[in-house]
This record gives structure tokens, C-alpha cells and sequence, in this order.
């Protein structure tokens, strides 16, 4: 989950604080200067992330002590047990194992369910925070609920989320309220508990439709990403991975220019930078929502596709429509695949460039800290659309005034440490792309993170 740029703002730095016990850390000396013990590191890094001897590629290997620990797996339907659901390529519902009673502001509803659960996944080292996202259609009248559970220990179930792409059946939200002495689920993030990391983890799907209906909803993909994100104040620079030069052309969108807009999701403006960026990738692969899906927007309202997005991304226990999984499922609903990942380095991100994916990222830095941004954040999401021929960072930020003013260019030793850093997101990207549209081949030698 992040908040947009807040340099004023205590409601979003009080949203933000309370989910992820994050503030942005002004750290001076942290800017752009590259010192020769950095140079030395970043030399590292290019040896473990793209030197690595043939013969010893595969091997998974702990990777460097300065970089992420990440893991990203999906789930195979068809290894789960199952509890009503019919697996194959996608997990469906094929008959009622029970019923249930919900309750929300909507009133109490009488749910049948059907569930699966995912076969025991290995981390591979000792993963602090966990992050399940997933794609789904949920016809009106069915809902999901996302639930995660370490194995190594063995920990209870925590939702992870109850998620329709409509809000008139249930109110799409994240679940508060469930820390024990394992760990704590803040907003879409299982948090392990000091002492307590998780080796091994299951996931659970509950798919809910109306008593008495036919049909149900179909989960069509489904993972997580587990990592263990160092205590870093600063990240060094890291090599280029072969996409100087290469610019995406990804629509420019500006979250600033639906400020006011429907205060019963937030109120657009800086607090819509999350469901603009998504926007802006679905716009890159034809996939924004119709004219008539959006025929509800006020015709004064300009870009309506941003104001559907906030609307169909939006957390009703968060109160805002930054929720990361919650955003890669509304693309999903689209036809395209998402998820939720941490990414090591820029080099890693290239990588996804290079194959022509978009990549959304999130971040937070004061002002001085990144250079031509103009504003400081304690948590804001934009689109990476590419690397000058120097290797600096081509960002479509929705922190702009307006569309025309949304391409900006960062200094890539400034972008990947307030990107990187511990006291950001450690790393933490959207990944969307249609189904067909391969996936470049991940980083040798290390666990696959996407």
C-alpha cells in the first residue's frame, strides 16, 4: 500500500504511518554522490547480478548482504486441495461446501462458499513480509477472499483481502485487527514478528456466491511475493541492464487535475496516484475500461478512466485506493496479468523494460532527494517508462499538474535509493502486462522474482 505526495497533507501521512509504521527519512548525504567505497559495492553487484559463472547459474544463491532477498511463486490450481472449487488453469467454483452469514455496510448477506488450498511453498530463506495479488472475475454477486498462513512456523490463516471489482455486493477491503505473536497483516502485507520469519507458507482461496446462485467467481491467477529487504539507509548504483536509450510510450496521465473528485473514494488528487499509474499501463496495452463503463463519471471530470480505477481499486477498511494488489486485480479484470513484486536492483527493472513492461514502482523521499521530482512523499506510485541514453530514469509521475507535464527525467543513483532504501518500499513494483506478453528471463542465479 502507499499514500501520494503528502507535503502537507497529515490525513495521508496518518494513513500511511498507521498501515506500515513508515515516515520518509530525510538522511543527509543520501542525494546523488557516488563515493569510491559505493563504486566499489555497486562493482559487486554487477559481478553477483550479471558475472555470474555458467556453471554455477543453477544454483540458487543468497544473493549479496547489500540487496533484497525476494521470491516471487505462483500458485498451481491443480497441486491444492480442494473444498468445492475445479481447478485447471484457473480456479473456479463447481459446488457449495458450506454457508456462511457476512456482514458489512451493506447489510448481512447469506454466501455460499467454495475453497482451495495451495500446496506448502519453500521460501528459501527467512522471508520478513509477504504480499499475495491476484487476478480474478467476479461477476456481480460473488466475491474472493485471499488468506495466507506460514508453515515454518506454523501461524494461523490471515486475509489478505476480500476483493469484487464492484462495490454493491460487499465493500472491497483489507482486514485490520489481526496481529498475534507471529506477525500482523498491515493493509496487504503480512508482516512477520520479530524473531518469527517465515520459511515456508501456504495460500488459501475462498470464492463466495450468492445462496441459491449458479455460477461463481473464477480466480484466474493467484501468488506471492515473500522477501527479507535489508536495513539499508543508502543503496549503491547499480549497473545498466541494457535498456539505456529505450523509451516506452506509455500515456501520460496526472492524478493533480481530479483533485475534489468523489471524496467517497479518497477525493482524487494526490491521493490518486496509485490507481493514475495503473491507468496509464492499462493504457499502454488497450485495456482501459469503455466509454460505456464509464458513463457514470461526470462528463467535466477529464480522463474518466482514472476516476474508474479509484472507484474499482478503492479499500474500504484503508480508506484510499492504494491498496497493491487491489490495483493489479482491477487490471486484471481487464484482461491483463498483474502482480505484486519487489525488485532488487534498476538493473532488474531494465530487464522488464527491455521486454517492452511498463513497470509501476513505489517510492517516498523528500524534496532534495530526487532531483526534478519538486515535491517530498511519504509513499507515491509512478510508472517507469524508461532510461535516457545515460542510464537515468524516465518516469510518467502523476504528481504533475497536468498530462502534458507528467514525463520526467531522474538521476538513476537518486531514483534507485529513495526506491530501494529500507525506509521506502524496499523495492516494491507493479507488473502488468497481457497474458501472451512474455516475461523476460529473471535475474541468474537468484530466486525468481517474478
Amino acid at each position: 500500500m502507499n499514500a501520494c505526495p503528502v507535503s502537507s497533507s497529515l490525513r495521508l501521512l496518518r494513513k500511511f504511518s498507521d498501515a506500515r509504521g513508515l515516515v520518509a527519512i530525510y538522511i543527509p548525504g543520501t542525494r546523488a554522490e557516488v563515493v569510491p567505497v559505493r563504486t566499489m559495492i555497486a562493482m559487486l553487484v554487477a559481478v553477483s547480478l550479471t558475472a555470474t559463472p555458467v556453471a554455477a547459474r543453477a544454483a540458487v544463491v543468497k544473493p549479496p548482504p547489500q540487496i533484497s532477498q525476494v521470491v516471487y511463486q505462483r500458485a498451481a490450481f491443480a497441486a491444492g486441495s480442494a473444498e468445492g472449487t475445479a481447478a485447471g488453469a484457473t480456479l473456479s467454483f463447481a459446488a457449495p461446501a458450506g454457508t456462511v452469514e457476512y456482514t458489512d455496510a451493506l447489510g448481512t448477506g447469506t454466501w455460499e462458499y467454495a475453497r482451495w488450498t495451495g500446496k506448502v511453498e519453500a521460501v528459501g530463506f527467512d522471508a520478513t513480509e509477504l504480499v499475495a495479488s491476484w487476478t480474478a472475475d467476479t461477476p456481480p454477486g460473488t466475491w474472493v477472499q485471499v488468506e495466507l498462513r506460514g508453515t515454518s512456523p506454523t501461524t494461523k490463516w490471515y486475509v489478505l483481502g476480500r476483493w469484487a471489482y464492484g462495490d454493491a455486493d460487499i465493500r472491497r477491503t483489507s482486514v485490520g485487527g489481526q496481529g498475534d505473536a507471529d506477525g500482523n497483516v498491515s493493509v496487504d502485507t503480512f508482516v512477520a514478528a520479530a524473531g518469527r520469519p517465515v520459511g515456508s507458507y501456504q495460500l488459501r482461496a475462498t470464492l463466495y456466491r450468492r445462496a441459491g446462485a449458479t455460477g461463481g467467481p473464477v480466480l484466474r491467477t493467484l501468488g506471492a511475493m515473500a522477501s527479507a529487504v535489508p536495513e539499508r539507509k543508502t543503496v549503491p548504483v547499480s549497473p545498466g541492464g541494457g535498456a539505456w536509450g529505450t523509451e516506452l510510450a506509455v500515456p501520460r496521465l496526472s492524478q493533480n487535475v481530479h483533485e475534489g473528485h468523489y471524496p467517497e473514494w479518497d477525493g482524487g488528487g494526490e491521493a490518486w496516484c496509485s490507481p493514475t499509474s495503473t491507468s496509464m499501463v492499462m493504457g499502454f496495452w488497450n485495456a482501459l475500461p469503455s466509454a460505456q463503463d464509464t458513463a457514470w463519471v461526470d462528463p467535466a471530470d477529464p480522463d474518466p478512466e482514472v476516476d474508474h480505477a479509484a472507484r474499482h481499486t478503492y479499500d474500504y477498511a484503508y480508506e484510499g485506493a492504494g491498496n497493491w494488489p487491489f490495483n493489479t486485480a482491477y487490471a486484471g479484470r481487464h484482461g491483463l496479468d498483474g502482480f505484486v513484486t519487489r525488485l532488487r536492483t534498476l538493473t532488474e527493472l531494465e530487464r522488464l523494460i527491455k521486454a517492452g513492461i511498463p513497470v509501476i514502482t513505489s517510492q517516498s523521499f523528500k524534496a532534495s532527494e530526487l532531483p526534478g521530482a519538486g515535491y517530498g512523499t511519504n509513499g507515491h506510485l509512478m510508472v517507469i517508462i524508461g532510461f535516457t541514453p545515460a542510464g537515468d530514469v524516465i518516469a510518467n509521475d502523476p504528481a504533475s499538474p497536468d498530462n502534458g507535464a507528467v514525463r520526467h527525467v531522474y538521476p538513476r543513483a537518486n531514483f534507485e535509493n529513495v526506491w530501494l532504501r529500507s525506509s521506502s518500499s524496499g523495492g516494491i513494483a507493479y507488473v502488468i502486462r497481457p497474458p501472451g506478453h512474455p516475461l523476460p528471463p529473471t535475474t541468474p542465479g537468484l530466486p525468481a522474482n517474478w
